[in-house]
């Protein structure tokens, strides 16, 4: 079910009998048609085991489970529905996935397809100690979640979002703090940028670079600001 952008900080989602989608709580602005909202304990997809591996991990957002009742034969029932969401008056960027991965924080997730499989990654599993050093510097731990299949997800950022492709001739450095969310098949790494300029005051100020290389995406926000 993908979404469409009513402006820069709202997005609408279609939601038809049968199907399910997830949001962060109190992210749900206004709906039309016959809906339900329960809270989901399990944090999305995965089932009991993989809620607590992202309770271990700290990527647990609290979520709302929505969707659209069937009727008594499983076949009708209610009418499509439409819901508006927005959080927090953050920008909202879609992202539509066709099979692939999206690597992105707990707390930047505004609302998702039921269809996408969502889990944990460890960051040293990308970029090794850098990976995990990467994790400290710009606030977002040694886990983050990840989004696989085919389906689509509104994620947030501060100031707006653009999207950078990764090639294998181009890879892409990002200021870590402005770093949103990247898919594909993509490897990071944290370098460092600091030599005699820094240690005199008198370099960019820019000393930690992510590095991202291989084939995909990365969404950089226009601010460093963390949600």
């Amino acid at each position: 079910m993908p979404f469409t952008a009513l402006n820069s900080r709202m997005v609408e989602a279609t939601i038809a009998p049968g199907q399910r989608m997830f949001s962060q709580r109190g992210a749900m602005l206004a709906y039309r048609g016959e809906v339900a909202f329960t809270p989901n304990i399990q944090g999305g997809q995965g089932g009991l085991g993989s809620m607590i591996g992202r309770r271990i991990a700290g990527e647990a957002t609290p979520l709302m489970t929505i969707e659209v009742p069937q009727g008594p034969d499983g076949q009708g029932g209610a009418p499509t529905a439409t819901v508006m969401f927005g959080h927090g008056g953050h920008h909202v960027q879609v992202v539509d996935l066709t099979d692939d991965t999206l690597y992105v924080e707990a707390d930047r997730l505004l609302a998702f397809d039921g269809s996408l499989a969502q889990g944990t990654m460890f960051m040293g599993s990308q970029g090794g100690v850098m990976g995990m050093v990467r994790g400290q510097v710009t606030g977002q731990g040694l886990f983050t979640t990840t989004l696989q299949g085919h389906g689509s997800a509104a994620v947030m950022a501060h100031g707006g979002v653009f999207a950078l492709p990764i090639t294998p001739q181009r890879p892409v450095h990002v200021d870590p703090q402005a770093y949103v969310a990247h898919r594909g098949d993509v490897r990071n790494r944290l370098s460092t940028a600091i030599g005699w300029r820094e240690m005199i005051g008198r370099g960019s100020g820019e000393a930690f670079q992510l590095e991202l290389s291989g084939q995909g995406t990365v969404y950089v926000q226009a601010s460093e600001e963390k949600l």
